[in-house]
């Protein structure tokens, strides 16, 4: 039994290697052919049909299907993709036919870099368990030879018969068998790793869980984190004879030559645009110019106007987000607003952290004012700083970690975070395992981009910790009881075995509820989705 429930921990967090495809069918110019996965490389293309795996991470070059990635990202929707859009090696192509271009050889792929990390977690013991497997190292000798002493010297001492005191003996030996905390501990560690995964959390050890039961502040990166990282355009203020469509058809005919993000929310924003009539110049710093078609287009921030000798519309100054002023033919025609989304589950995250008796979480980001203090304000955090250049953020980080004190766990989402994520106590990497220099510097990631994983491993962790020292109390109180009575000669060896076999099999049964912890965690998020 208590080979099953090592065997049941380990299923769960090693369950990604079910799912790592074996083969792949490669598109050629004659045809298509079907090769094992790691031969194929990069920039080929691959055919996923319905039904089947995606065999390498990369990009759709033609079709439309819905992919299940829930054994990536613990997400239970299935996912939409379109030409242009990345998919992950090991999800599920649940409609039609689907062509791939790779990006990332079969070893560097996602799901190669998860199950990576879940070996790296098998090596990271905990400060418990390391003292557990060291105590045990020395302790079995010592009982042994006491065991010995006992049988041998009270009889030649004359205290008693060598049968009496040889029965008394391996009642003693039989009793003092570590096996309940050699085995019960780390399957709880291990458990509460395999927990995390189901939640899209991949930990790279059984230290990482201990540190994360003591944190009392959590800071968060500010965009990709706590938001999309994804721009919409939220206001349109057209000025003089300027109606909001022309103002929106204007700017992204202008925009549509920059790929930058507000660039992009821009153009989303204009829908169908004419024809390219004319040459786009991207001016770094300030927007865009088109000349061409007997006009000529300005997109951009005040200064890029300013240059140009066309003033603009001081109140848009004050607004959160990014602005961008738009003039056709010298003429100013109004500015369009852009910004960045909240996470859906960025509020709810937060209240978790403090229902669970984190003391201060906060924010860390690089934009303005404007836009922190906005996001700030809704998501309802202690702190936060804005304007930080990615040198300023370790440096500011360092300071709030000085006055708040504790164990502090950073969430970031790429390499300018990297820093951070090494300096705390804790750091966690968001994106799905997208930026290597975050992941190596990482002690975890959250594979499904979902703030409340900071959440629900802290949660994880604190139950974990629980049931280690549940497995403790039990079997060192069950185990010195027993020895009290053996050395009085009241206790019997069935009760010995029970204080050896059987405190083992319930503790190892106790360590097991960790397991089906996360797989409540997991019932209960489905529910609230839907």
């Amino acid at each position: 039994m208590q080979d099953l429930a090592v065997a049941k921990s380990r299923r769960s967090i090693l369950s990604l290697m079910d799912i790592r495809p074996d083969s792949a069918v490669l598109l050629e110019e004659g045809g298509e052919r079907r090769v094992r996965a790691e031969d194929v490389r990069v920039g080929e293309t691959v055919l996923v049909k319905p039904g089947e795996r995606i065999p390498l991470d990369g990009s759709v070059k033609t079709g439309t299907s819905s992919l299940d990635t829930s054994s990536l990202t613990g997400e239970s929707v299935p996912r939409d993709v379109a030409p242009g859009d990345d998919v992950l090696a090991g999800s599920v192509n649940l409609g039609g036919m689907l062509t791939v271009l790779v990006t990332r050889l079969f070893g560097e792929s996602t799901l190669s870099k998860g199950l990576r990390l879940i070996e790296e977690a098998r090596e990271r013991k905990a400060p418990t368990e390391r003292f557990i497997t060291a105590f045990a190292k020395r302790y079995t000798p010592a009982v042994v030879a006491a065991a010995a002493l006992l049988a041998v010297v009270p009889p030649l001492m004359g205290l008693g018969a060598f049968r009496e005191w040889g029965y008394r003996a391996l009642i003693f030996l039989v009793v003092s068998c570590p096996c309940a905390l050699v085995i019960s501990v780390p399957l709880a560690l291990f458990g509460g790793i395999g927990a995390a995964s189901r939640r899209g959390v991949l930990l790279k050890g059984g230290n990482v869980l201990e540190t994360l039961a003591k944190v009392r502040t959590v800071l968060f990166d500010k965009t990709g984190t706590l938001t999309r990282g994804v721009f919409r355009v939220t206001g349109v203020f057209q000025a003089g004879n300027t109606d909001r469509e022309r103002l929106l058809s204007i700017a992204g005919e202008a925009e549509r030559g920059s790929n930058h993000p507000v660039a992009r929310a821009v153009v989303e924003a204009a829908g169908a645009l004419p024809p390219l009539g004319g040459a786009i110049e991207e001016l770094p710093g300030r927007g865009v110019r088109l000349v061409g078609g007997g006009k000529v287009i300005l997109a951009g921030n005040a200064r890029l106007l300013t240059d140009s000798g066309i003033a603009s519309a001081p109140e848009a100054e004050g607004r959160p987000g990014a602005v961008v002023h738009v003039a056709e033919d010298g003429r100013y025609a109004g500015y369009i607003v852009v910004e960045d989304t909240v996470r859906s589950q960025s509020k709810r995250a937060v209240e978790r952290l403090r229902s669970l008796g984190v003391s201060t979480v906060g924010m860390l980001s690089g934009d303005r004012r404007e836009n922190a203090s906005r996001i700030a304000e809704d998501l309802g955090l202690d702190l936060w700083e804005s304007d930080l250049l990615p040198s300023d953020k370790l440096e500011h980080f360092q300071r709030i970690s000085e006055r708040t004190g504790g164990t502090t766990l950073f969430v970031g989402d790429g390499m300018n975070d990297a820093p951070l994520l090494a300096a705390a106590d804790v750091g966690m990497a968001m994106g799905g395992l997208g930026a290597d220099a975050a992941i190596e510097a990482a002690d975890g990631v959250i594979l499904n981009d979902d703030p409340l994983g900071a959440a629900d491993v802290i949660e994880i962790a604190r139950k974990t910790r629980s049931i280690v020292w549940q497995n403790i109390a039990f079997a060192l109180g069950v185990k010195g009881a027993v020895l009290t009575l053996g050395a009085f000669g009241m206790a019997t060896m069935w009760e010995a075995v029970f204080a050896d076999v059987g405190v083992a099999l319930l503790a190892t049964l106790n360590a097991a509820r960790v397991l089906r912890f996360g797989e409540r965690m997991q019932r209960e998020a489905e529910e609230i989705k839907v």
